[in-house]
């Protein structure tokens, strides 16, 4: 997957003056996703931004707007994931601390980061098998991106969502 994306990044550096055409605001996702309701509505919020994006101008519909696009929103989703994991995992580790003394207590922290381990070889795996439906060809890139996008914010929406009921 390292070799997919370091491949991917160099052809959107190579393209980086025609990619600085595109338009991208995340404001639509961020419209998007104040306006749902469930949790159901947040996931079609994921991939609008990138969605306006590749239709604002003509560069938005070649394989590297698309790429650009797709990778701008795929950067918000990370960033936001990021941050997320991070104060979840300071929440479960607190969590641990206080049921230290119970008897068979497994560590909330720690099923944590091995799910979100287990998640990201799952993720990978999956944007794997949708770039390899292209056969080779030039929509496989983006289709790896907007892959890694959608499931990016599906999995932020899921740990921010924890605790919630669905």
């Amino acid at each position: 997957m390292r070799r997919i994306l370091y491949a991917a990044g160099l052809a959107l550096a190579a393209q980086s003056a025609a990619a600085q055409d595109l338009v991208f605001t995340i404001g639509h996702t961020l419209d998007c996703l104040d306006r749902a309701v469930t949790v159901d509505d947040q996931r079609t919020c994921v991939g609008t931004s990138a969605g306006v994006c590749m239709s604002a101008t003509d560069m938005g519909s070649t394989t590297i707007g698309m790429s650009g696009c797709l990778d701008r929103e795929l950067s918000y989703w990370d960033d936001r994931l990021n941050a997320s994991y991070r104060a979840l995992r300071t929440q479960e580790r607190a969590e641990d601390a206080e049921m230290s003394g119970l008897p068979g207590a497994a560590s909330q922290a720690d099923a944590l980061r091995d799910m979100q381990r287990a998640w990201i070889a799952f993720r990978d795996a999956t944007c794997d098998y949708e770039r390899a439906q292209w056969g080779g060809g030039t929509g496989g890139g983006p289709a790896t991106v907007g892959c890694l996008m959608r499931m990016t914010g599906e999995q932020t929406l899921y740990l921010e969502g924890i605790g919630r009921s669905y």
